[in-house]
């Protein structure tokens, strides 16, 4: 069976390259150089130098023409560098031709981030999300992988022939395994897809409000998560600290319940392929009644990574979702000039700080309006002998009154219209009307 090799943890010096073809964008160029430092610095590869290269045009072999490739070339040299990592996306054949100008292993911004995500995998869908896209990735690629049987047999014409063509054998063999181990990853995916999908009817079936926690990576997601329910995901200063979506259940100030899931991070320029692996996790947040959007309003860059989440989520087709814009780390800003610029560009924002836990009422409340349009206040008449729709009421309801009168139990409560069409034969319209809560 054909496997992606894991590569073994040897390189040491890596220069980082973006190849610019606008200098209109320089600080756009300047800034995804940084993001892409951080993503290798991740996979705890040092980074030995970083070059931004200016092209007038986009070239076939290179992306830029064959002089600044020498020059690339030739720094690369300079400081001996193990690797060369491009922030831009490198086809198989322009990943060739720039390890043979350079004569070291390059690789691209695609196969950083597909490395960092094999790391962090921890469920099996997760875990086979990766190796889809590995798989996906690695394919066209496969070529290189058997160049040395070109160099085999000495000068006879006989040998070189023979070599190439047990190469070529051996390509196709590993090709042809390679699909089919894609082939059945995606029958394996199809079966945890189907899985989950029951779990979330289940869930559903208690018709609990649901939010998604969304955003880009690092912006403070799980830290918020843990925060407003005492969960314990893992929350650590590092690009894509957890792929894997994990819900909790929190109650609101009125009492009502709310489930929260977060999602995993994104990055500018993600991977088409990631997002169409990862799809299946991400789908949480269109099936949410609504978002919880994070940004880390301590980072220059918010105004940009508020722009790339809503680019990923429209693809989703969820960006028409109800969103809460929630500016974390808001603590951390010493320019209220820069606080005051992002809640009057960004919509229904909230401020708070995820560690300290600032604003975090604030953020709840706003939960609560969001969703107030579900809530209805009813009274029911339930026979004792039905404990059962007791027990609904409590775990999906706010229940604001209860009385005992003969062999009935009666309720009054808070809620949504579907449990409410539940209940419908249990209303009770001629009770005394209770005072509805203050929120």
């Amino acid at each position: 069976m054909f496997e992606v090799k894991e590569k073994p943890e040897m390189v040491e010096r890596a220069l980082l390259v973006r190849i610019s073809l606008n200098r209109r964008e320089q600080d756009e160029d300047e800034a995804l150089l940084e993001e892409l430092n951080e993503l290798v610095t991740t996979l705890g590869i040092g980074i030995e130098d970083e070059m931004l290269v200016h092209a007038r045009s986009e070239h076939k072999k290179f992306i830029c023409g064959t002089g600044k490739a020498e020059e690339i070339a030739t720094f690369a040299k300079a400081i001996e560098c193990d690797v060369i990592v491009f922030d831009n996306m490198l086809a198989p054949m322009q990943q060739r031709a720039w390890e043979e100008i350079t004569g070291v292993t390059v690789i691209d911004r695609e196969e950083v981030i597909l490395d960092i995500f094999a790391g962090r995998a921890q469920t099996k869908e997760a875990i086979l999300q990766v190796e889809l896209a590995r798989m996906q990735y690695a394919l066209p690629r496969m070529k290189k992988m058997w160049g040395h049987l070109d160099r085999e047999g000495g000068g006879g014409v006989g040998g070189g022939a023979a070599s190439r063509g047990m190469g070529e054998k051996q390509i196709e063999v590993d090709r042809r395994l390679a699909r089919k181990r894609i082939d059945r990853i995606k029958e394996d995916l199809a079966i945890v897809r189907k899985q989950r999908k029951t779990r979330r009817k289940d869930r559903e079936k208690y018709e609990v409000p649901h939010a998604a926690v969304v955003g880009y990576t690092n912006a403070g997601k799980s830290t918020l998560l843990n925060k407003i329910s005492g969960a314990d995901v893992l929350a650590a200063d590092m690009l894509f600290a957890t792929l894997d979506t994990t819900t909790r259940r929190i109650e609101l100030p009125d009492g009502q319940p709310l489930l929260v899931t977060d999602t995993v991070g994104f990055v500018r320029n993600l991977p088409t392929r990631l997002v169409e692996a990862f799809k299946a996790t991400l789908e949480e947040a269109v099936l949410a009644d609504f978002l919880l959007h994070v940004l880390d309003a301590s980072n220059p860059q918010a105004l940009k990574f508020y722009t790339t989440t809503m680019e990923v989520l429209k693809e989703l087709g969820a960006d028409d979702k109800k969103m809460i814009t929630v500016l974390n780390k808001a603590d951390l800003v010493e320019d209220e000039a820069q606080l005051t610029a992002l809640v009057t560009q960004l919509p229904n924002t909230v401020l708070i700080s995820a560690v300290t836990g600032q604003g975090l009422e604030h953020l709840e409340q706003k939960c609560t309006e969001l969703l107030m349009e579900r809530i209805q206040v009813n009274t029911y008449r339930i026979p004792q002998s039905k404990g059962n729709l007791i027990s609904i009421l409590h775990q999906e309801s706010k229940v604001i009154n209860i009385e005992y009168e003969g062999a009935d139990v009666v309720v009054q409560a808070a809620v949504s219209p579907a449990l409410a069409g539940k209940l419908k034969e249990y209303h009770d319209v001629e009770a005394p009307h209770v005072t509805e809560p203050e929120w």
